[in-house]
């Protein structure tokens, strides 16, 4: 008799965990998972990238609006991806219209390079667009969770889970690359010393688990630096600024410089113990955003001022664009800024959550 009562117990706590939305899951690993695996990287880390694939495939499928507002495929030039292959468009930052993504998986990540957009998720996704509005999916050749996209030195780059590192030239065909390393990569940026931006000085910098800190010269061969922290790095941003630096940003508050080829690198106080979650740089400000609504930004990537978002939900992504910082994450939210310091609320009209947005030069 105890048996068949196990039985049942285990069959309706499976029924339970499926049954949860994929923002819901997101949200009760960030809250319980989070803080543990601050102190137990060791431990979780192998497990975190298995953790977040289950989290993106278990996804809701959502109804789609699209009416367009007024906004056509030419005027389109903000694109924001999320959970449930969440797509909207806006041709100012402000007004944004839902679009058909064809996949209910996760979409972590987008860009807009050589003429179009890419955007990156669970299960290895990889979509492409030409306009904004209609999609095209890629056989990207891994199931792993893919975390971010860039384009650099005439090639796309992207990383994700388990060490996952895949490159292509036009962003429908992808060749997967050597790491060395299985842990998940969740981040990665380019920086040059300007005005040269030759292949001798340029860098690629991929950050994620347990402080994992990889570079590149050409985004095919990949060499281990030492990290000053053992905490998950979640973003990396380059400033091309008269001193440019490296900044990456992490759990517990984390953020670390790095000057010029980002071989070294040293920690800096960012004067919370906050979960980052991205970072951008623009309009000569580094800017970066967290759990519950925090943003906070600098001039130089060392002294760090905390500002007043508007929102305690959670913010995943920020990108600089058109003379304006636009920032997205849980529930649908959509934050705009002149300066990165005064921010405003935008109405998306959707509540699934927000990971990354982009902008077409």
């Amino acid at each position: 008799m105890n048996k068949v009562l196990y039985i049942i117990l285990i069959f309706l706590f499976s029924l339970t965990v499926l049954s949860c939305s994929s923002d819901d899951t997101e949200k009760i690993k960030d809250t319980l998972v989070d803080p543990v695996a601050d102190s137990v990287d060791t431990i979780v880390d192998p497990v975190a990238d298995s953790v977040d694939t289950v989290v993106d495939t278990v996804a809701d499928v959502v109804a789609v609006d699209n009416s367009g507002n007024g906004e056509t495929t030419s005027s389109i030039s903000y694109v924001a991806v999320g959970s449930s292959g969440t797509i909207l468009t806006s041709d100012n930052g402000t007004t944004w219209t839902s679009r058909t993504s064809g996949t209910t998986k996760g979409l972590r990540d987008v860009i807009y390079a050589n003429s179009k957009f890419v955007s990156v998720g669970a299960s290895g996704t990889i979509l492409t667009s030409d306009n904004g509005t209609t999609w095209t999916s890629r056989t990207s050749g891994t199931s792993n969770l893919l975390r971010d996209v860039i384009y650099a030195n005439s090639k796309f780059v992207s990383v994700g889970a388990s060490g996952t590192i895949l490159t292509s030239d036009n962003g429908t065909t992808w060749t997967s690359m050597t790491s060395g390393t299985t842990k998940g990569l969740r981040s990665i940026a380019y920086g040059c010393i300007l005005p040269a931006c030759t292949r001798s000085i340029s860098t690629f910098v991929t950050v994620g688990e347990s402080g994992t800190i990889f570079t590149s010269s050409n985004g095919t061969t990949w060499t281990s630096r030492t990290s000053p922290t053992s905490k998950k790095l979640r973003g990396i941003t380059y400033g091309s600024s008269d001193d440019p630096i490296f900044v990456a940003v992490g759990r517990t508050g984390t953020i670390l410089t790095s000057s010029g080829n980002g071989r070294s690198w040293t920690e800096r106080d960012s004067g919370t113990t906050t979960k980052f979650n991205g970072i951008t740089y623009g309009n000569s400000t580094y800017v970066t955003v967290g759990n519950s609504g925090t943003i906070l930004n600098s001039t130089d990537g060392t002294s760090w001022t905390e500002r007043t978002s508007g929102t305690a939900l959670g913010l995943e992504g920020v990108t600089f664009a058109n003379s304006k910082f636009v920032s997205v994450g849980a529930s649908g939210t959509i934050l705009t800024s002149d300066n990165g310091t005064t921010w405003t609320s935008q109405t998306t009209g959707t509540s699934n959550s927000l990971f990354e947005v982009t902008y077409k030069e």
